[in-house]
C-alpha cells in the first residue's frame, strides 16, 4: 500500500513548483550564488517534470504564488507529508515563511488534508527531515530546524519515533546545509551520503539497522553528490555530473537516471 511515510517506495504522486521569472530577480536576497537564467530554469524544470512522469508519477504542479520568493521552487521544504495529512512547517529562513500556506492551498485542492502546523518559536524545514522507515522520522537539528520544531513534530506524530541528530556547523547560518545535503535514501537498506559530515548518531543508527552507505567522494560533495531522489527501491534520480558517485551507486545495484539542474538545483 502506498504511504507518504515511505522515502524509497515507488513514487506515485509528486508535488512541484515551477520557477517564476519575477521571483528569480531576488536571487541575491535569498543567497543564491549566481544570477539564474529564467528561460533555462523553466526548461530544466519542464524536463525534470517529464522525467518524473516517465517514472510513473502523477505530477501535481503548484500554482499558488509566493511573490518575490525564488526559493519557493524547492517544494520539499515547506511541508511534511504524513499518512494522516500534511504538517505545515515553519522555515528557519524567514523569507520562506509564506510557502507553507501556499503549498497547503495547492495540495488541499488536490485532495491532501492538513494535519497540523508549526507555530513560533518552532522552526523546521523539509530538507532536514526524512523517513528512515514508516515509523521513524529523522530530524536534523541545525540552523533551519530547532529544538522547538522537533518537539512540535513529536507532538503531532505521537506514534512516530522522531530521531533527532545534530548537524555540523560547516559554513554557518548563511550556508544552506540541510540533513539531506549529507545523505539520501536509496532503498530500505541503502543510502548515498558523505560520511565525514553525517552525524555520528545517524551513522550508528544506519549501522544498527544494517543500512549500507554508498560513499560520495570528497570532490563530489560540493556539487550535490548526496542529493538524490529515490523513484523506487534502488532506482534513483540524480543531478547530472558527479560521475564517481553515479558509478558507485550503480555498483551497489542502483539504476541511476539524471536530470540537468544547473539553474534550478546547482
Amino acid at each position: 500500500m502506498p504511504t507518504a511515510q515511505d522515502q524509497v517506495g515507488p513514487l506515485r504522486r509528486v508535488y512541484v513548483r515551477p520557477p517564476r521569472a519575477a521571483d528569480l530577480t531576488r536571487w541575491r536576497e535569498y543567497g543564491w550564488r549566481a544570477e539564474p537564467d529564467p528561460q533555462r530554469a523553466a526548461e530544466e524544470h519542464r524536463a525534470l517534470r517529464a522525467e518524473l512522469e516517465r517514472a510513473g508519477a502523477e505530477v501535481v504542479v503548484g500554482e499558488t504564488p509566493v511573490d518575490g520568493d525564488p526559493d519557493a521552487i524547492y517544494a520539499y521544504d515547506p511541508v511534511l507529508p504524513t499518512d494522516r495529512g500534511l504538517i505545515l512547517l515553519r522555515p528557519g529562513k524567514p523569507g520562506r515563511r509564506g510557502e507553507p500556506e501556499a503549498v497547503a492551498r495547492d495540495l488541499e485542492a488536490a485532495g491532501v488534508p492538513v494535519l497540523g502546523a508549526l507555530e513560533p518559536p518552532a522552526c523546521a524545514e523539509g530538507g532536514d527531515l526524512f523517513w528512515l522507515d514508516r515509523g521513524t522520522l529523522v530530524a536534523g537539528r541545525g540552523y533551519r530546524t530547532n529544538d522547538a520544531g522537533i518537539a512540535a513534530l513529536r507532538s503531532l506524530l505521537p506514534d512516530v519515533e522522531v530521531l533527532a541528530v545534530d548537524l555540523p556547523h560547516l559554513h554557518g547560518p548563511s550556508g544552506c546545509l540541510h540533513l539531506l545535503s549529507l545523505l539520501s535514501p536509496l532503498d530500505t537498506d541503502l543510502v548515498v551520503g558523505y560520511p565525514p559530515l553525517i552525524p555520528v548518531r545517524l551513522m550508528q543508527e544506519l549501522e544498527t539497522r544494517g543500512i549500507g552507505v554508498v560513499e560520495v567522494p570528497e570532490e563530489e560533495f560540493p556539487t550535490m553528490g548526496p542529493n538524490v531522489l529515490a523513484l523506487a527501491p534502488r532506482v534513483a534520480l540524480a543531478l547530472e555530473g558527479n560521475p564517481e558517485t553515479r558509478r558507485r551507486m550503480q555498483a551497489a545495484g542502483v539504476e541511476v537516471r539524471t536530470y540537468r539542474g544547473e539553474e534550478i538545483s546547482r
